[in-house]
């Protein structure tokens, strides 16, 4: 205690200042790339950091220690480079007026919404007109989101249906939705990396895929050929679905904490990397 009180002493209104610039520094860092993926990596990496080096320190494992201050130096350099998309968009957005105004919280979809999508999907699928709506979960997906187009408007099937219209300018592309908004169309997402993919499926089932594989996502697509409506999760696809499936499967999914019961594994089971699964004995049929 004795030494504490002796440190705090010895403590200026210059190192306090000094200690706050650091510290908003940083924390305004972290805002700038809330939303996106770089948070998730930020935060891993700041774990097994810690980890490492409170086992070291524990336990006096000198070897261990050692590589653990060898490494830090390297990362230093390493998570800016692997970063550097998301701190090139940080920037800019710091850039622009009221860069700083970030959307804070997460927002969950409600029945509302996800019906509207489940029918806005029917409709889409019995006109033929290929669609692909993205569901923002817990991973933050802003940096697709500022690829597009902003509209940020409540979820209705009128305007699902409009976005994805052949003759509009937004129906090449992704709507994201977070919480009841559109936030963004016309959004580019990643393709599937995996070799697995059927070679048969599109671009759209695709990218849902490379999606689904990156972030928790949940994303539905309807297909410009078939009219099938698909949904895609976890790298896992399910596809053959009617109205009442899909709402069902996107309740269970958007929940706000995914549960633990058997629907992971019945996903799991009947979804695939693009083949035709059709789960009709599941529970949900």
């Amino acid at each position: 205690m004795a030494d504490v009180l002796w440190l705090l002493s010895r403590v200026t209104l210059t190192d306090l200042v000094d200690i706050l610039l650091v510290g908003l520094t940083f924390f305004g860092l972290l805002l700038l790339m809330r939303g996106t993926q770089a948070v998730s990596l930020l935060r891993g990496v700041i774990v097994l950091l810690l980890f490492a080096f409170l086992v070291g320190k524990f336990f006096r494992l000198t070897a261990f220690y050692w590589l653990f201050r060898s490494i830090v130096p390297a990362l230093l350099v390493v998570i800016p480079i692997v970063l550097q998309p998301e701190l090139r968009r940080a920037f800019e957005r710091l850039g622009r007026p009221a860069g700083l105004v970030l959307w804070s919280g997460r927002e969950v979809a409600t029945e509302r919404t996800l019906d509207a999508i489940a029918m806005a999907s029917r409709w889409l699928s019995e006109r033929r007109h290929g669609a692909l709506i993205v569901i923002q979960r817990e991973t933050g997906l802003q940096e697709y989101i500022d690829r597009g187009v902003t509209i940020d408007a409540a979820v209705t099937p009128e305007l699902l249906v409009t976005i994805f219209h052949p003759n509009t300018a937004l129906h090449d592309g992704a709507a994201i939705i977070r919480g009841d908004r559109v936030v963004a169309a016309a959004c580019v997402l990643p393709l599937a990396e995996s070799m697995m993919v059927d070679s048969r499926l599109g671009t759209r089932h695709r990218a849902a895929l490379g999606l689904s594989e990156q972030t928790d996502a949940v994303t539905v697509v309807v297909s410009e050929e078939s009219g099938v409506i698909s949904v895609a999760y976890n790298g896992r696809m399910v596809r053959h679905l009617d109205e009442r499936r899909l709402k069902k499967i996107l309740r269970v999914l958007c929940q706000p904490h995914f549960p633990t019961d058997g629907f992971a594994q019945w996903f799991s089971r009947h979804g695939s990397r693009g083949e035709e699964a059709e789960g009709k004995e599941s529970a949900l049929a």
